[in-house]
């Protein structure tokens, strides 16, 4: 269910906005994303985990407002992170 060493690297590296960048809202969101894929996956076989579900909502919670922040702070590299993340139709 968690994210690999090697593939938060390869996140960090995939969405930093400058060099040696580990904590950009960016990179957060990206990171929050790829768990909550997994955790979904996870809740697709495991129906009655109800434990794990709420972990999932807490995440969704918790990347919304990494968003919403970053829509307040600067609206295109928000709209440029959910386009590469495919997060909106």
């Amino acid at each position: 269910m968690s994210i690999t060493a090697e593939r938060k690297q390869q996140l960090i590296a995939e969405y930093a906005t400058v060099p040696n960048d580990s904590g950009s809202p960016e990179i957060q969101v990206a990171i929050l994303s790829e768990r909550i894929r997994n955790l979904t996956e996870h809740l697709k076989e495991h129906k009655k985990d109800f434990h794990s579900r709420r972990g999932l909502l807490i995440m969704v919670g918790q990347r919304r407002r990494m968003l919403d922040y970053l829509k307040a702070k600067e609206t295109s590299r928000y709209e440029a992170l959910i386009g590469r993340l495919g997060l909106r139709k």
